[in-house]
């Protein structure tokens, strides 16, 4: 069996057409391992990953996704490398290591559509430049719809695959590529989808993607927040099926960022993994990979976290200054890092508590820095979102104030592709971010179609 291609109407073994994205079974695919929802607030109440439950049942908290790490932990460290290693062509990023993610998904139900296995990209010149050792873009973008947000919805829509018969549609607020990806995987599955979007606030480049999926889209007067509340609602009936990560099983899948970079990395952790933070599922994602990995010995140290947010939606970074004492949410404003003006991200603790398990860093940064530092990025090859340009900003500022030490190696997480957001590169290029730098910006020079007009331009600009 072709276990994590792609099977476009494949036949199942009823006879029945699998929806395109839909894989076949493998047989006997009986595993030892097991996962549950668990409170994350330590009252104890679990709960089985069918069951439509996104918040504790007794004590109202958030609920994570627990595994046997006991039962994982049997598995020697050497043979968790080699069944990564030999599934990651075929399988894909997410479900070369399913006994981590979802152990218990029957074959047919996985809806996958090839993502993860996105390059982890050195570049020499940039860390020089940058003054650090070692720097490398974990290029989440390339991925199926352009954004790390496939790593989550693939997992989530297997299970709806496998309880569709209790639910009528898979519904999520957006700021762009939750939405994007939730309509494309129920799109495979042929599975209703719903998305909430605030009004002119995402860019033409994302907001096409729901719609051309067929997605029931909405389009809000309101911020995320507004759309989040929204959302809840609309799913408070167990009806209608949540894709947020306030489902803790959207998330689940994004934890594998870390473990396929490990494994890209020759199983040796970086120093630092610096990610832009919004509604913060991913950095508590990210997170709990790495404590994985090292819980099963796969690695022996984690890398310190960075989650990097723009001063303009910066909840966490007001927390990290206080010492984590308080949570309290902000009022967003708007910023050029649409997707992460978020002031009352869903995972506030969770993305605590990875960041004390890995003696993590909160940085922000203004739009300015973050405007340069994508730019930045661009010149050595690189086209980043201003998310990413958070991150790099964040990573320029930590260097440069003896935070990161010059010897370190450092990985940053590039979460989404710079092409949903042209228009946010044009802007920055033709000026129109107030403070950025002039020296980055690289508008095309008109002139007449005459060589020695040509000449007399390249004369200008080249070197001699």
């Amino acid at each position: 069996m072709d276990s994590g291609r792609i099977v476009p109407g494949n036949a199942s073994g009823s006879g029945a057409a699998r929806p395109a994205g839909v894989r076949n079974r493998e047989p006997g695919m009986e595993t030892p391992f097991n996962a549950w929802f668990e409170c994350f607030s330590g009252c104890g109440a679990r709960r089985s990953l069918e069951d439509i439950v996104y918040r504790c049942p007794n004590c109202g908290g958030l609920l994570e996704v627990r595994h046997d790490t006991g039962a994982l932990a049997r598995v020697p460290a050497g043979e968790w490398k080699a069944r990564i290693a030999s599934r990651a062509l075929t399988d894909g990023g997410v479900w070369s290591m399913r006994e981590l993610v979802l152990p218990a998904i029957e074959e047919g139900n996985i809806v996958s559509l090839g993502e993860g296995n996105t390059p982890l990209i050195a570049s020499p010149r940039m860390a020089e430049r940058l003054g650090v050792a070692d720097i490398r873009i974990k290029q989440c973008g390339t991925s199926h719809t352009g954004s790390f947000k496939d790593l989550g919805m693939t997992v989530l829509v297997s299970m709806v695959h496998r309880i569709r018969d209790r639910i009528r549609a898979v519904a999520c607020a957006s700021t762009g590529d939750t939405s994007a990806a939730l309509s494309a995987y129920c799109a495979a599955a042929g599975i209703p989808s719903i998305v909430f979007l605030p009004r002119g606030k995402v860019s033409k480049a994302q907001l096409i993607q729901p719609i051309s999926n067929g997605a029931l889209t909405l389009s809000l007067d309101t911020d995320f927040d507004g759309c989040m509340e929204i959302v809840r609602q609309v799913t408070a009936d167990g009806s209608i099926y949540l894709a947020n990560s306030l489902n803790s099983l959207r998330v689940e899948g994004q934890k594998t960022i870390s473990i396929e970079l490990l494994r890209q990395m020759d199983w040796t952790a970086p120093d630092y993994v610096v990610a832009p933070g919004g509604n913060l599922g991913n950095i508590s994602a990210i997170g709990n990979g790495f404590v994985l990995a090292r819980d099963l010995g796969l690695v022996d140290r984690v890398p310190r976290l960075v989650c990097a947010q723009t001063e303009r939606a910066n909840p966490l970074y007001r927390s990290y200054l206080d010492g984590f004492a308080r949570m309290d949410p902000v009022t967003a404003r708007e910023t050029l890092a649409t997707a992460i003006r978020i002031g009352n991200p869903v995972s506030f603790p969770k993305a605590i508590r990875a960041l004390r398990a890995t003696d993590g860093i909160v940085a922000q940064v203004s739009e300015a820095e973050l405007a340069d530092a994508a730019a930045f990025g661009d010149r050595f090859g690189f086209f980043n979102d201003p998310q990413t340009g958070v991150a790099l900003a964040a990573a320029r500022k930590l260097v440069a104030e003896g935070r990161i030490p010059s010897a370190s190696r450092v990985v940053i997480v590039s979460t989404a592709h710079g092409l949903k957001f042209s228009d946010f590169k044009l802007r920055v290029h033709e000026g129109r971010v107030p403070a950025s730098e002039p020296a980055l910006r690289n508008l095309p020079v008109e002139v007449a179609a005459d060589i020695d007009r040509v000449r007399a331009v390249l004369d200008g600009k080249l070197p001699a």
